[in-house]
């Protein structure tokens, strides 16, 4: 009977460990747009982080991305060099694609993530420092709270 149960505890252990590995993963292959100006060396650095961390992206170079900002409801001191849109949320500036995938895994009820500016160290604008910065996460109503640093 003793063996029975192990089987069974096992199993169920199986089962819950696999629906922790689909869970991780299933924000992977998400489709991300990115709106960026052409010229921009550190937009297309944080587009290649995105891509190696398994977001499809689309680029959009746009000449002024200030238009896409106000239309989503950027807070002005919270923006950065770009912007993307992600299955409804904004993501603005260099925010790693691990807190975007958590964020969407956890299906946050907020507007979107900021980093702002452009702090070293972060995806995109790695170089000899890395500074401390926070992602900021920009609820519905307008309010805010750190979501995460780094």
């Amino acid at each position: 009977m003793n063996k029975k149960y192990l089987i069974v505890a096992f199993l169920l252990g199986a089962v819950i460990t696999c629906g922790v590995l689909i869970a991780r993963t299933s924000s992977a292959g998400q489709h991300i747009t990115v709106y960026k100006t052409p010229t921009c060396g550190c937009c297309a650095k944080w587009v290649d982080h995105l891509e190696a961390n398994g977001f499809r992206v689309k680029a959009v170079d746009l000449a002024d991305v200030t238009p896409m900002r106000i239309r989503y409801g950027i807070p002005a001191d919270l923006r950065s060099c770009h912007t993307a849109l992600v299955n409804g949320y904004f993501v603005e500036g260099h925010v790693p694609a691990e807190e975007i995938h958590r964020m969407l895994e956890e299906g946050e009820p907020i507007a979107g993530l900021a980093v702002p500016g452009m702090p070293m160290g972060s995806p995109g604008m790695e170089g000899p420092r890395s500074d401390p910065y926070d992602i900021i996460a920009v609820e519905k109503g307008g309010g805010r709270r750190i979501f995460a640093s780094r």
